[in-house]
């Protein structure tokens, strides 16, 4: 017989369950005592109060009254409904302050039953019907940091943006992580014990085995500077210890920690807690910079944010600076250090893994042997590519192409893509080697899914029927690296078992209510509630979307199922700057103009529609002595041939959200309309954001936030934006540069034929391009904007 719910209440009592959300609230709140008055007095930010109902949302989740309590719908349980109101408050179709007085009666320490009720009124009121997406064989969207445009990358913003890039992609308590990416350094075992055994000599040794024991001279609270300047005694001692033992690796780096300096090479100012650099003679007064980070390092006083989002956060957050600053690297290794807990970590292109935790305290050994093996590992196994070496100062890479071997020497980094997960697109002008004229070619790398049409045969397509204004086709290949193609699962991870693995949010969020053993007896006082100084919980990254349980969404697929990642390399003779950056705002124009018309010639001769119209993929050459189109589209990675009928069953599709269409955003089928809707908001967005010729910028936070919002609010945005020519206006007058201002009347025109009855196209319309290129043609002869 099925207990009531008071019986189920009564039996399932919350007891402690909610404390560590009420603690999270009470350490970062303790100068409002009531939550009613922040929230009346805006102490509490929208965010920070999406973020707090989230935490409360999780934390009821894992309580086990939930999982027996009946849905209030009568379907499941009420942990299932409390599922779907969580994509209610993180879509943000719920008013927040309608949380207040369960979030009340929680921190007031109500009965359970109060609570329960609380619950039950509050998601029967608020969360809506599941919706169907309206064209299912979409590939789906997905957006990563590196499809921001224009953005300060506010840390509010941007750790979602970094979380929702991660995802489901960030998993822990691999086994066999400290084999697969440490078990290849020559002797590390032997000479790692043999530094431990020499931590143990001598009456009071460095290290002592069993209860008690432990590294000496531990900073018993953990604090960030005590916790450093261990670090860096520990690490030059076991180095001399190293040395005794016989022969050991070259000495590849040092220890680096600098936490109150900024490091350049980032769009923002950024910190690194700890880290490995390449200077092996560290100067304390010398500033350092992101391509300089070998393994980036993360440090914090509490053991128990060893399961904190905020933490995992940070760490990807540097690693994502690595990745952008070096542009040759495939992966990068790193560490987070949390009290005595520590744990290692990988971040690729589909994501990032990391081992299980240990306490250093108690498993020395480990300890050591990670320390060393960072210290000596060399470039490959750090992640880099080997595929591009250097001689006499000069990089290059080989290609084999019609049967013969050609050295390609790069110039200069031209593009570097950056995030974590995501194709990592990075692009070099390079030339021949032997080539007395130099003649330019653009290399590209990136990370495709394997699902996937190939660029470069897209584009060796596109050459032979005689497209014109796409860049033109020289070379394609699949990198090859230690024999084999080079992907993520197989060559990167080595075949780990990642069906094996956690996924990091939801544990995070799962175990938030359960308390973390002591990491060391003797060390009880190391587990210090002091937080590190950065985001408050408050204002921490959301926890991840609609996932309730712990277990890998991957575990019912077999190894070969799993998303993976391939390193593709397309060659191009074709080379330019952005439109953007165009001299004049006639030369904008006409570049525009000319990327319209590879557009369509790309669709009329190959039946593909490019799919990806952004301010980055659309070129232009003003070079007399370049032989390139004067202006030419790049990038097919995510062209699709039209009318293809199914999706290409990649797991998603990235985007730039401030350049897709309404309908686009709403998940309609893609449609060649839409691109040239993506055409408009370029140029909308140009004249917002460029201050004047050779691509000045600016952040307009107005629109910055459009890289933030959800795809639904941000095509109910868009479509406000553009559904009145009056209002219309007013928007563009008051937010294009001075150097635009010309360009309102034009601008406005084109809404007119791209929005006709100011709303979004209802049907196809081939006459789109004639009249698009129409507009502009008339504009580059208005006297106002061809004065400069």
């Amino acid at each position: 017989m099925a207990l009531s719910k008071s019986e189920i209440i009564k039996s399932k009592p919350i007891g402690g369950g909610l404390n560590d959300f009420c603690d999270l609230y009470n350490t970062t709140r303790t100068d409002i005592p009531e939550l009613s008055d922040a929230v009346g007095h805006m102490h509490i930010g929208d965010e920070g109060l999406k973020n707090l109902v989230i935490d409360l949302i999780l934390a009821l989740q894992s309580l086990p009254a939930a999982r027996l309590l009946p849905s209030p719908n009568g379907r499941g349980t009420l942990s299932g409904h409390l599922s779907r109101f969580y994509s209610a408050v993180d879509s943000g179709d719920f008013d927040l302050r309608s949380a207040v007085p369960l979030l009340t009666k929680v921190l007031n320490k109500a009965s359970d039953a109060d609570i329960w009720d609380a619950v039950y009124g509050l998601v029967t009121e608020s969360t809506p019907p599941p919706r169907p997406l309206p064209y299912p064989n979409q590939t789906p969207i997905s957006f990563n940091t590196g499809s921001l445009a224009n953005t300060s990358e506010y840390r509010k913003h941007f750790d979602s943006a970094l979380k929702d890039e991660l995802d489901s992609s960030l998993r822990i308590d691999i086994p066999n992580f400290f084999d697969t990416f440490f078990g290849e350094l020559t002797n590390l075992e032997s000479v790692a014990g043999a530094v431990f055994k020499k931590c143990q000599e001598d009456e009071n040794p460095l290290y002592k085995e069993g209860e008690g024991g432990g590294w000496r001279d531990w900073p018993e609270d953990a604090q960030e500077e005590k916790v450093l300047k261990w670090f860096k005694e520990w690490v030059d001692m076991f180095l001399e210890f190293a040395k005794e033992s016989g022969s050991i690796p070259e000495v590849r780096r040092r220890p680096l920690g600098q936490p109150t300096q900024h490091l350049s090479s980032s769009t923002t100012r950024r910190k690194l807690d700890v880290g490995f650099t390449n200077d092996t003679k560290i100067n304390k007064s010398a500033r350092y910079d992101w391509s300089q980070i070998l393994v980036p390092g993360e440090l914090k006083s509490n053991p128990n944010a060893d399961r904190r989002n905020d933490t995992w956060l940070d760490l990807a957050r540097y690693a994502r600076h690595v990745l952008t600053a070096q542009d040759t690297r495939r992966f990068v290794l790193g560490f987070t250090l949390c009290g005595p807990i520590m744990r290692l970590w990988e971040f690729d292109r589909l994501g990032s893994i990391a081992s299980s935790p240990f306490d250093i305290n108690k498993e020395g050994l480990r300890f050591v042997s990670a320390i060393l093996g960072y210290l000596w590992m060399n470039e490959e196994q750090l992640g880099f590519d080997p595929t591009i070496s250097e001689l006499d100062g000069k990089r290059y890479m080989e290609i084999t192409r019609n049967g013969r071997t050609e050295r390609l020497v790069l110039v200069e980094l031209m593009k570097r893509h950056s995030s974590v997960a995501s194709r990592a697109t990075t692009c070099w002008k390079a030339y021949c080697d032997g080539d007395e004229s130099k003649t330019t070619l653009v290399i590209k790398d990136s990370w495709q899914y394997p699902e996937r049409g190939e660029e470069g045969v897209l584009l060796r397509d596109a050459i032979e029927k005689g497209v014109v204004n796409v860049a033109r086709y020289y070379h394609h290949e699949t990198v090859r690296i230690g024999g084999k193609d080079d992907d993520i699962n197989g060559n990167v991870r080595k075949g780990l078992d990642i069906m094996k693995a956690t996924d990091a949010f939801r544990h995070a969020s799962a175990t938030s209510n359960a308390e973390m053993p002591p990491p060391s007896t003797s060390r009880s006082r190391s587990r210090s509630t002091a937080r590190k100084r950065s985001s408050s919980s408050l204002n921490a990254p959301l926890p991840p979307n609609k996932r309730s349980c712990s277990t890998s969404p991957h575990a019912d697929k077999g190894p070969s199922e799993l998303p993976n990642r391939i390193h593709r390399r397309v060659i191009l003779r074709d080379y330019g700057k952005y439109i953007y950056k165009a001299s004049s705002r006639v030369a904008m124009l006409a570049a525009l103009e000319g990327n319209i018309t590879g557009y369509e010639s790309l669709r009329d001769l190959t039946s593909t529609i490019q799919s990806d119209v952004s301010i980055g993929n659309l070129m232009m050459n003003e070079e007399e002595d370049n032989p390139s189109w004067l202006s030419f589209l790049i990038d097919l990675d995510l062209a699709i041939k039209e009318n293809q009928g199914k999706p290409s069953g990649a797991p998603s599709k990235t985007g730039t959200r401030a350049f897709m269409a309404i309908g686009a955003l709403y998940g309609e089928e893609h449609s060649f309309m839409h691109d040239l809707e993506s055409f408009f908001w370029v140029l909308f967005w140009i004249c917002i954001h460029y201050t004047g010729p050779n691509g000045e910028c600016r952040v307009v936070p107005e629109f910055e936030a459009w890289n933030y919002e959800p795809t639904t609010r941000l095509a109910k945005l868009k479509s406000g934006t553009v559904d009145h020519e009056r209002h219309f206006l007013k928007t563009i007058t008051e937010h294009f540069t001075p150097y635009y201002q010309p360009l309102v009347p034009w601008v406005n025109r084109l809404r007119r034929v791209v929005f006709p009855m100011d709303k979004p196209w209802e049907r196809k319309d081939k006459g789109l391009y004639s009249q698009m290129k129409a507009v502009l043609e008339k504009a580059r002869s208005d006297p106002e904007v061809s004065v400069e």
